[in-house]
């Protein structure tokens, strides 16, 4: 399935009779004003959305920072997002789409093929001279779209450590926070036992756009991806991770997406933690 949609290409939709829904993900780990920086200046017509109440469940000790939202209340927040049955959906944010690609993973996870990141994000509008739209608009008519869940795999806590030892599993975290050298997010510092690290902001251009496909293929490749027959990806809550699965996708790779991530797997004292620039 195409991942991305070009400016370009988004310009054309919006002007087409297949005009898609579009979200605007605005937000940033410490950054609680995402609706706020929606008003400064989004896209015309995008709809707000908020990762921490509409795209993630309550925190908790065993889902971490971002569980996974239930399937009926993603329903009930897509409709209010103004999705509409068979409709194409776009997803941006303003950082190189690290959060707005929670929204892409958690939408193609309930059922819907028509879900594409735009490449570049919100940069690559500013960057085109298009406008921005101010305020907060009025809330669309009401979606009717139905999702489902399981249509990508997941995983848990005992998944990530078997897939960290047969498997593949990336820790898409930067690369100080999987040394342990740094956390001031989650209860311990380091990693996975057994987990590689493959920063997510290394799947990305300079622009903000990804990396071309076979850029990105061997980037992956020499992290294992090839030789692996199943791959995971976790991060520090479920976030960045489905970035990273965006980017496996380009790449031509599946990946399971472990929604506790490090949040979960850090506040467990039974689960052990590994440090240093080595996956063990």
């Amino acid at each position: 399935m195409t991942v991305t949609t070009t400016v370009s290409e988004l310009r054309g939709l919006l002007a087409s009779d297949r005009a898609p829904a579009l979200l605007d993900v605005r937000w940033a780990l410490g950054d609680p004003h995402g609706r706020e920086h929606y008003a400064e200046g989004h896209i015309p017509g995008a709809v707000y959305v908020d990762l921490d109440t509409e795209l993630a469940a309550p925190p908790s000790r065993e889902g971490g920072r971002h569980p996974l939202p239930a399937i009926a209340d993603l329903q009930d927040a897509a409709r209010r997002w103004g999705i509409r049955q068979g409709q194409p959906v776009v997803v941006y944010d303003d950082l190189g789409n690290t959060a707005a690609a929670r929204a892409w993973w958690l939408l193609r996870y309930a059922g819907l093929g028509q879900v594409t990141l735009l490449d570049g994000a919100l940069g690559a509008w500013r960057s085109a001279g298009l406008p921005l739209d101010a305020g907060l608009p009025a809330d669309p008519p009401p979606g009717d779209v139905v999702l489902r869940a399981g249509a990508l795999p997941v995983t848990d806590d005992d998944g990530a450590a078997e897939l960290a030892s047969t498997g593949l599993l990336l820790d898409a975290r930067a690369a100080e926070r999987y040394r342990g050298e740094v956390e001031s997010v989650d209860p311990r510092a380091g990693h996975i036992p057994g987990a590689v690290s493959a920063p997510t902001g290394e799947n990305l251009a300079a622009d903000g756009t990804f990396l071309p496909a076979d850029v990105l293929r061997e980037r992956f490749a020499e992290r294992g991806a090839g030789a692996a027959e199943r791959v995971g990806v976790y991060c520090g809550s479920g976030v960045t991770a489905a970035h990273e699965i965006a980017a496996l996708e380009i790449a031509g790779f599946e990946a399971a997406l472990f929604p506790g991530s490090w949040s979960a797997w850090s506040a467990d004292p039974t689960r052990p933690a590994a440090t240093g620039p080595l996956p063990s």
